[in-house]
């Protein structure tokens, strides 16, 4: 059995796709949520699901190993980044390699980088005349937004669209795609 971490700030709308795709799998399961916002509607998710969360402390987070050493006594397999708003730190990177992915609501590298999350991805997508937009799946390294894609699905932007109705867009993508990247990657590191 695979064990998946979530990092999330959110709502965890993906984090709940996530955990209801692994529920009656004897593959994987979703074992810990890991938060950086009290009160993170994600957190009520992981409290309701019967999953442990941990609330991280940015110092801590940043500059040492406490949360490398959580998530490999809980034995994590992959690293999940599900809306999570933080830069992951290079010695958190190094602790599992090519095993921490993230989805980004737009065409990566257009879009990307510090500040490009939620409604500002969008409202730039839309400022820019923009044809198309979509998820990235892709590894995360040492750069925001930089490491290699695993995958790219895309929507049509037509004049009407607005940032709000790019989201929803968006978001129906991410959560049709995220559980079944997380489930390839997973089931194609079993050796």
């Amino acid at each position: 059995m695979k064990n998946i971490a979530i990092f999330a700030s959110g709502a965890g709308s993906n984090a709940q796709k996530i955990i209801d795709h692994f529920k009656q799998s004897d593959k994987a399961r979703v074992t810990v949520i890991v938060c950086n916002k009290p009160g993170a509607g994600v957190l009520q998710i992981a409290e309701r699901e019967g999953i442990t969360s941990i609330l991280i402390e940015k110092e801590a987070f940043l500059h040492s190993d406490k949360y490398i050493q959580l998530l490999k006594e809980q034995k994590i397999d992959l690293v999940v980044l599900a809306g999570f708003l933080w830069k992951i730190p290079a010695n958190l990177v190094q602790a599992f390699p090519n095993r921490i992915i993230n989805i980004h609501p737009a065409l990566l590298p257009k879009f990307g980088g510090k500040g490009m999350y939620g409604h500002f991805v969008h409202e730039a997508v839309i400022a820019a005349g923009e044809k198309e937009s979509g998820i990235t799946i892709h590894f995360v390294n040492e750069k925001y937004d930089d490491g290699e894609t695993i995958l790219q699905e895309r929507i049509i932007i037509t004049p009407e669209d607005t940032p709000e109705s790019v989201a929803r867009k968006v978001q129906a993508l991410e959560h049709q795609w995220f559980p079944v990247i997380v489930e390839r990657l997973l089931t194609s590191s079993e050796s």
